[in-house]
């Protein structure tokens, strides 16, 4: 870990591979992906590197002096994004992650790469804007996942965009307590397999 106190900073280019190595260290549960997967990669492929580069202007990292070492990505409009996915994300990367019917854990979350419309709900339409944050552990409980968390809700009201939503696994308990503290709620929508939870871009 660096001496040098982190700071919050604009996303760029040559974060891209640290950006993808803490989304596999954060993958499973806000735990290590790499001792569950035989490929880890495909969760920065389906959970961090369409959004950087789709919509880099809403992708901010924390900076340790040597690298990123924790992010937040996300877009200010789900059904444009959506479309944007299934147009040229995911052509781009079916060929290294073909759809499967297998049982592996990742064939589960290559499923989820090829169906981009689980992300529409009708509950979540007064929530259009949705994001993903990651911190490497040994960075969390200082403050940073709150600054990145205010530094985006700005990027989106900047951008007349009134409320974010995430979506999250239910056993994450550590996430969940993270998010209640900065303001989010509950949504109600109909997926057992995933919590949702919104509020305003507005920062106090």
């Amino acid at each position: 870990m660096s001496t040098v106190e982190p700071l919050i900073r604009p996303y760029g280019d040559a974060d891209l591979d640290a950006v993808r190595d803490i989304c596999i260290r954060t993958g499973h549960e806000g735990g290590d992906a790499r001792p569950l997967y035989p490929d880890p990669t495909i969760f920065p492929t389906a959970f961090s590197d369409p959004y950087v580069a789709f919509e880099p202007e809403l992708a901010y990292v924390v900076d340790d002096g040597e690298r990123a070492v924790g992010y937040i990505v996300g877009t200010a409009d789900t059904r444009a994004f959506v479309k944007r996915y299934r147009g040229e994300w995911l052509p781009s990367v079916a060929d290294r992650w073909p759809l499967t019917d297998g049982t592996s854990r990742t064939d589960g979350l290559v499923r989820l790469l090829h169906d981009p419309e689980r992300m529409l709900h009708p509950e979540l339409d007064e929530y259009p804007a949705h994001l993903h944050i990651d911190l490497l552990p040994e960075y969390q409980g200082r403050g940073l996942g709150r600054a990145l968390m205010a530094r985006f809700l700005r990027a989106l009201a900047a951008q007349d965009v009134l409320a974010v939503h995430l979506g999250m696994v239910p056993t994450n308990t550590a996430a969940r307590a993270f998010y209640d503290r900065l303001g989010f709620h509950e949504i109600a929508v109909p997926d057992p397999s995933t919590t949702y939870l919104g509020r305003s871009t507005v920062v106090g």
